[in-house]
């Protein structure tokens, strides 16, 4: 029994050693040292834009015949974006979810916790408010009523969406008029009726006036979505990253551009891409089933992690959210601001933008990366951090 159990041993050790040696003897792919003029040349060719940074640039871009843009329309999105009354019990607006500093006077609904006593503020939401985000920081998100979502799914940012094709989790949603009027009517968000809305809009004088200049009619569900639609239309970022593809070459650093040499060619960029990098497309997630089960090179540990996953995810499923169809496929997320919109994936599981890009190098790519490309990553990644452009709007339809 006993030269049994020891022949088991040894040959385990040697299946095990086997399989750490296919790990570690996988030559890792080589990435290209490009100069700053052919790895901005590369970038382009491979699809990946700058924001506009006109607004005559970006009506060229995201206008629509069915909704078109105006100046009246915006600031009545805007104003509707940040009214908490529009919520079942005047709880909650648009910006509860997707907040941001804009004009840095801290109009976004979660502006109640700067205000409130110290011990109700030691949060994120207190001290990132003004980040540039467009989310709330939170693990999942709480609509009227601190709601959760019934999958507990984290928020995403309302940021650069002017240029997504799909919208939420599942990528079902193909429109920021339809995402709108889904937000009003859902019971976990805000909670209220098209006909309560829009009598409660009426209510206002000032709405009144506003409608009118805007649409020349009177104030219907589909105008208070459509004002919606084109406001966050504008609430588009640029920052470092929009001026290196414009051909300043000293805007960010050497080591993001190794990032974004990195992120190009591992193949990062086949899913997040264009001027959003991200929203474009569903994928499925994880893709690589072989690197669900066991992870057997390690990267933050000298020796390997034998961590069993739960057959789902890299990481635990909390909410038990699978995607469109339930066939784990997912909207490619907006890697614009990312790195001010932890925590990560679809439940908000993963809290650090480093793990991040580790899960998604393994279970996407099926690449491990070293530390220091994970940096490069990560250094590119905040290049891709920005501020929402105040654009010159001059005409009004």
């Amino acid at each position: 029994m006993k030269r049994l159990l020891f022949y088991t041993l040894i040959i385990a050790i040697m299946v095990l050693s086997v399989i750490l040696s296919i790990a570690y003897l996988t030559p890792p792919k080589v990435i290209p040292q490009y100069s700053d003029d052919k790895l901005r040349e590369l970038a382009l060719f491979k699809g990946l834009k700058s924001t506009p940074n006109t607004y005559e640039k970006l009506l060229e871009l995201v206008d629509d015949a069915s909704n078109p843009m105006s100046a009246s329309k915006i600031v009545l999105g805007e104003k509707l974006f940040f009214d908490v009354n529009l919520s079942k019990n005047r709880q909650t607006s648009c910006s509860t979810c997707h907040s941001f500093d804009r004009d840095l006077k801290n109009r976004g609904a979660m502006s109640k916790m700067i205000n409130s006593p110290k011990e109700q503020t030691n949060n994120c939401v207190a001290c990132h408010l003004r980040d540039q985000s467009g989310v709330d920081r939170f693990t999942f998100s709480q609509g009227d009523n601190q709601e959760p979502h019934p999958n507990l799914l984290n928020t995403q940012s309302i940021l650069n969406t002017a240029f997504s094709k799909h919208f939420t989790w599942s990528g079902e949603v193909s429109s920021l008029r339809q995402q709108s009027e889904n937000s009003f009517l859902a019971y976990h968000k805000m909670n209220i009726t098209a006909d309560e809305l829009v009598l409660r809009v009426g209510k206002s004088e000032k709405y009144r006036a506003m409608f009118s200049t805007a649409f020349q009619d009177d104030i219907t569900f589909e105008n208070i979505n459509k004002a919606i639609e084109v406001y966050v239309k504008t609430l588009v970022t640029r920052g470092a990253y929009d001026r290196f593809l414009d051909g300043d070459n000293s805007a960010i650093s050497s080591d993001a551009k190794r990032g974004l040499a990195n992120f190009i060619g591992f193949g990062c960029k086949g899913c997040h891409s264009d001027i959003s990098l991200g929203g474009q497309s569903i994928q499925r997630f994880p893709l690589r089933d072989f690197a669900q089960v066991y992870d057997l090179k390690p990267n933050f540990e000298l020796f390997p992690e034998f961590k069993r996953f739960d057959g789902e995810f890299p990481f635990e499923n909390s909410g038990g959210f699978l995607g469109k169809n339930k066939e784990h496929l997912f909207r490619v997320p907006i890697l614009r601001n990312v790195t001010k919109t932890s925590p990560y994936f679809h439940n908000g599981a993963v809290p650090k933008i480093r793990e991040a890009v580790n899960v998604m190098a393994k279970h996407q790519l099926g690449r491990h990366l070293t530390l220091e490309q994970i940096d490069e990553i990560v250094a590119f990644l905040r290049t891709l951090e920005g501020d929402i452009i105040e654009y010159e709007i001059r005409e009004n339809r």
